[in-house]
Parts: C-alpha cells; structure tokens; sequence
C-alpha cells in the first residue's frame, strides 16, 4: 500500500502536522521494517518525524510493529533485565557491562541489546567482549545468572537498518527513541529505559504508561542504562504502567568522587570492573543503588 498517505499526514511541518493512531502507526512502521517502502519513503518518514515529534500513541503503535517482527528472547524462571545500549561511552567509561554483572551475580538473567550507532564512542559490547561476553548470533534463552549481548541485528534486521539511517542523514529518528522502550523479551521483564535531555523522560512515561510497561526509568550516564557514578539520578519504577517514583536525585555537594579510570576504552574499562566485581574496588553508591531497585522490582530483594 506504502505510506505516502502518512507522510502526507506528518510531514506539514511543526505546526501542520497530525498525529497518526496508534493503528495507523503500527502500520507505517511495520511497512518500514518489511523494507517494502523506497529509501526516499523512509528518508521521508524519518525527517517528518524529527520535526514533528511523536506522540506516545504513535510510539505504542511503532512498539506494536516492532514486537510482531522481533526474535523475542524466550522466557526464564525469573524475570529477565532488559538493558538497551545504544549510545556508549563519550567522557565516562561506559558502566553498563557492570551493572549487567552485578545484576547477573545476584542470579538473574540479564539481556543486553545494542548497535553502534556513532562510531566515535566505546560500546557496552566491546567492553562485554573483553569481560568474555562475546554477541550472540541467535535468539536463545538466558539462563538466570548470566548476562547475554544480543545486537539489534539479530532481534530485528529492519530496526537495525532502520538506525544506520541515521549514518546517511545525520539525525535520529524514532528507532532511536524506540530500542529504548522495546521489551524482547516474550514472558516477564524488566526494562531500564534511560534519556539524556527532560523531554525525553516525559514522552518515555507516557509511553510505558500506555504500554503498560514493567520498567525502571532514569536519566543514564551518557544515555546509558546505568546511573552516573558521580550522583544518583532519581528513578521512577512502572508496574504494569503505574508509574510509582522509587528514588530521588541526589543534590548537593559531592564529599567525594568514586574512583573512576581515567581512560575509557573498552580494555581499561573491563579492568575497572573486574577489580569491582573482586571486591578490590567498591560498587560506586548510585549504581548500587540502581542494583537495589532492579532487584526490589523483580521480587528479587
């Protein structure tokens, strides 16, 4: 059928505008991720949308689409933690790997999922490589206690295309917004959704509200899954959508700063939590705090 009758519905501009139904978003993005749609359509699609905006009725409907067309991870005799990693390490090492461990040592199965998206950043993946968590290259269970990495890729080829568009025109799109939100796995789950910027943790609510989403939501590291280690971020938990804050932000003066390496390539980082998970160095206080909520959630504490 293709979608120019949507991209003649989003792409009036700012003001012009009009938001789909979530039906109707469901199926603009299902055609996307089938590839039955020209480039110009999906260049199209994905500028229209970074002008306007989506609407979390719109988000829902793209989760729709998604979840129909994704390798779900089967599911386990506990919840599985669901940490996406997408943006990687920029100033700070990126602490996700760590986070994916200490939850996976209090024996829950732990699935990290991801792409590359900019090429100057050290991912969670080649950290997790270098702790000997290489990529799976299918869809399996996670047996409780182990932390698995799982590519875009492998869980939906469309959504990977769709996020190296944004390599061709420089911009994000909705897929980045929504890998975030996106639960693969297929029984029950808790997704830690992360943003970087306040309007994203609005329009990340209202979609696991609609959703009915079992998530912890909080402002990453770097828009990392993982709070910063300098000062714990507040964090708002959703139980089947109910949104129901767990932590305030930490304010104030810092009495002191945790002990982070100074270099942040993947080797330096896998040291650093080796020497944490040895009990050479200690947890820093905002991620074990994170720790302690994720197991509050999944019944686990």
């Amino acid at each position: 059928m293709g979608i120019s009758q949507y991209i003649k519905e989003i792409g009036r501009g700012k003001d012009g505008a009009r938001a789909l139904t979530r039906e109707q978003a469901a199926d603009l993005f299902g055609q996307v991720l089938d590839g039955t749609v020209s480039d110009l359509e999906v260049g199209a699609f994905c500028l229209a949308m970074r002008i306007k905006g989506e609407t979390p009725a719109e988000m829902a409907g793209f989760l729709d689409a998604t979840h129909a067309r994704m390798h779900r991870v089967p599911a386990a005799s506990r919840p599985v933690v669901v940490l996406p990693s997408y943006n990687g390490a920029r100033k700070l090492p990126v602490l996700t790997p760590l986070l994916a461990l200490l939850l996976a040592r209090e024996g829950l199965p732990v699935l990290v999922h991801g792409t590359a998206t900019e090429s100057s950043r050290v991912c969670a993946s080649d950290v997790l490589a270098a702790l000997g968590v290489p990529p799976q290259t299918h869809v399996g269970p996670i047996a409780p206690g182990t932390v698995a990495f799982v590519p875009t890729a492998v869980l939906c080829p469309g959504l990977a295309r769709l996020l190296d568009v944004r390599r061709v025109v420089g911009l994000r799109n909705p897929a980045h917004s929504l890998v975030k939100l996106m639960n693969p796995v297929d029984g029950p789950s808790l997704i830690v959704g992360s943003y970087t910027h306040p309007e994203y943790a609005v329009s990340m609510a209202a979609t696991f509200e609609l959703t009915g989403a079992n998530a912890l939501l909080l402002r990453g590291t770097e828009g990392e899954p993982v709070a910063d280690p300098r000062r714990t971020p507040q964090m708002d938990a959703f139980r089947l959508g109910l949104r129901v804050p767990v932590q305030e932000a930490q304010t104030g003066s810092l009495a002191r700063l945790p002990e982070l390496p100074t270099a942040i390539d993947a080797a330096s980082t896998a040291a650093y939590v080796r020497d944490i998970l040895a009990g050479r160095l200690p947890v820093p206080a905002s991620i074990e705090t994170q720790l302690e909520h994720i197991l509050r959630e999944t019944g686990s504490s």
